[in-house]
Formats: structure tokens, sequence, C-alpha cells
């Protein structure tokens, strides 16, 4: 890690070199190390609060500070409710410092800014916050952890969450809500409550029903995705079969999240329903889905989340993107290499499995398709490509993993 001196923080953000010796004192700059008399911090430190605050430096020393909604997930409900206005909905919080900067660090996170997000999600870890910070920055932490590969980070993470002050009847709804969604975002689904597995959300107070909706579908696309490709017996359904379902159940919730003008749900909610269209040759809805989270994503340059379902939908993500903003399609690639390496990493260690990250685009097409089962003909007539290219892809994959039969196909992906 890099670092530089106080008194070139100092000019770096518009402050006193006394006033920041005394944030270091006080814990107030993750990471910052003290070296006889002097400090010295990481060249990707944050000034803890910055000038919208206007002065407020500091923030509330009553842990019980309601936030603005009973939900540790700020950009998933209503308070971000329009497209380009970000900036303006974390202003909006302003004489809620925590709040603010807890939405302020989600955002970060949906535009991939992921050292930022780091260091706010650390700063309210030790900083006596109230449950749903605690709780929202766990999560962010697990999210940066994955980004990386870090199982330390990750395990880091699920603690704190776990160790949040439950105080309200909802709250260990919210505290098993979240180590569910950690869980979810490596593929894991051993944590998830028994009332979430039945799509009930009445544990959880109103306000994180928008969140709780995405790792909702997120758990089904998993379920879906484990039936097709054979890791796991659903009586009475096979193949895509539950993943042609899932869209029925998805759409819906888009009409809400609309409805509620909740963006970043509705962005998830469109990608994760592209994906389920996508794996089951329905490109037509697919592109509409994902043409309109594009389209909600772009204003506030929201890159990571496009990023992280990159993945999933490599080619149609890619020509849709380049279609309306090249810059930003190749920022989006560029944030999806440097978070599916640290993905496939800590997946491949917490699912035990050697996940691939050397298969290009249409290796992990034809692997994914050969996993569900497809015969040579099926993956042929689905992908518009000769059969001998399939199998020459197929000995391609066998060959790059190490793998030796079309069956363990699902365990590299």
């Amino acid at each position: 890690m890099e670092y530089m001196k106080v008194s070139e923080a100092a000019a770096k953000w518009g402050i006193s070199v006394h006033r920041i010796q005394e944030l270091c004192r006080n814990g107030r700059i993750p990471g910052a190390q003290r070296f006889g008399r002097d400090w010295m911090l990481p060249t990707t430190a944050e000034r803890p609060m910055d000038a919208r605050r206007k002065g407020v430096e500091t923030l509330p020393k009553d842990p019980h500070l309601p936030m603005p909604r009973k939900s540790p997930y700020l950009h998933m409900t209503d308070l971000y409710d329009k497209p380009g206005e970000a900036e303006k909905c974390i202003e909006a919080l302003k004489a809620n410092p925590e709040a603010q900067l807890l939405l302020e660090a989600e955002i970060a996170y949906a535009r991939g800014e992921i050292d930022k997000v780091y260091n706010n999600a650390k700063y309210f870890l030790h900083a006596h916050s109230g449950f749903y910070a605690i709780i929202g920055a766990g999560m962010l932490l697990a999210r940066c952890a994955v980004w990386r590969g870090d199982l330390t980070m990750w395990d880091e993470a699920k603690r704190h969450i776990c160790e949040a002050p439950c105080t309200q009847e909802t709250d260990p709804a919210i505290l098993s809500l979240a180590i569910a969604s950690v869980d979810s975002s490596v593929y894991l689904s051993r944590d998830f409550p028994d009332w979430f597995v039945r799509g009930c959300f009445d544990p959880l107070p109103p306000d994180a029903h928008p969140a709780a909706k995405v790792y909702y579908v997120q758990y089904l696309y998993m379920a879906a995705y484990a039936v097709a490709s054979k890791q796991f017996d659903m009586e009475g359904i096979q193949g895509l079969a539950l993943m042609r379902m899932i869209p029925n159940t998805i759409e819906p919730m888009i009409s809400q999240a609309v409805v509620d003008k909740t963006i970043v749900p509705e962005i998830n909610l469109r990608l994760l329903c592209a994906v389920a269209y996508h794996n089951t040759g329905d490109d037509k809805h697919a592109i509409e889905h994902i043409d309109r989270a594009i389209a909600l994503a772009l204003p506030d340059r929201l890159y990571g989340l496009l990023a992280e379902h990159w993945r999933r939908l490599e080619r149609l993500m890619e020509e849709r993107l380049m279609a309306v903003d090249e810059t930003a399609a190749r920022r989006v690639k560029a944030l999806y290499k440097e978070s599916v390496l640290g993905w496939s990493r800590l997946s491949g260690i917490v699912r035990k499995r050697n996940i691939a990250v050397n298969l290009t685009v249409r290796e992990r097409e034809v692997a994914k398709l050969v996993s569900f089962g497809f015969s040579t003909k099926e993956v042929a007539k689905t992908l518009y490509i000769a059969e001998a290219t399939v199998k020459q892809t197929v000995l391609k994959v066998m060959q790059k993993t190490g793998v030796n039969k079309r069956t363990d196909f699902s365990s590299i992906l």
C-alpha cells in the first residue's frame, strides 16, 4: 500500500495539518499509520466528510439516530428515485450524516468505486454506528471482498454482520437477509432462512422489501441454474423448466419497482430477468430489459451494477452498451475484468471449485449450454454455429480447464 504525508493530505483535502492529525488520533482515517511523531495516510484515503456536509465532520454520537428508512439498503429504497440525481439524493440527507455516508458508499459501490467503498465500510464498522449502518457496512465490505477475492475480508464482513446489536423485532430478519445476500454474491444458498425461501417477506420492515426481492430472485436463479445443470434435483422439474418460469415471477416485481421509483432494484431485476430470458433462448425480451437497465444506469454512471451482470450476459451486454455509449461500454468491461478474477477466486474457494477464468465468451456460452444438458446439435442451433465448431469448442474447454467429461462442465462455471 502506498502512503502520503499529512502535509500532502492537507493540500489534497484543503484542511489543516492539525485537523488531519486529530482525525488520525481519533481513528477517523482508515489505514492511517503512526511512525514516531508523524502520521502516514494511504494514498487512497478519503476525507471523512466532504464539502457537501458544510463543515459537519463528525457523525452523531447517538448510535440509535433513526435511518430515514428502516433498511440498511438505502440505495434500494425510494430515497434514490430518479436516474441522474444520485448526488442530489445524497445531498438531501445532509441532516442525517450517518445515512448520508451510507448512501454515498452504496452509490459508490454501484459505480464500481471499490477503494472508496472499502474506506467508508471500515469507518462504519469502527465508529460505533447504529444497527442499519453496521449491517450496510458489513455487506459493502463483503462486496469489496468479492471484488478482491479476499476470503479473510469476506469472513470479517460476515462476522461484523452477525455481531450487529439487534434491538428491534425485525432486526434478526434483517441480519439473516444480509448474510443470505452476502452468500448469494458467490452463489451459496446454504444460509437462506426458511421464510425467505418461501418468498415471504413479512418478518422484514416494508422499507427492506425492494432489496429482498432482488435477493430472492437471485436465490431463484441459483436454484434454476442448479436444476438445469443437474447439480440439484427438484421433484417434477428438469432442465430449463424452472428457468423459463423465473421471468413470470420477476416481471411483476419490475412493474412494482417502476411504480415505487426504486432505481437500483429495477436495474437488478431487469438484468436478472434478462439473464433468465437469455438462458432460455429468448434474446428478444432479454434485450428489452438490458436496454432499459442501461438507460437507468448510465445517467449516474452505475457501471458497477452493469459489471456484476456482465459475466452472464457478456455478448448481449457488450453489444447493447456499445450501441449507446462506447466509453461506458469500455469502462464496464474493464470493471468486469477487474472484478471477475476476485469473484472466481473467492467463489471457487467457498464452493470448493476451480472456476475457469481463461475461457473466451464463445467457450463459456458453449460450456454453459453443455452443462444444461444440450446436445451438440442443440448448442449449434441455439448459438447459430456449426456442429463442428461446437465440438471444437468443447475440446478447447476441456484442454483449458482439465475437465474430462461434458457432465462436469457446471463445476467450472
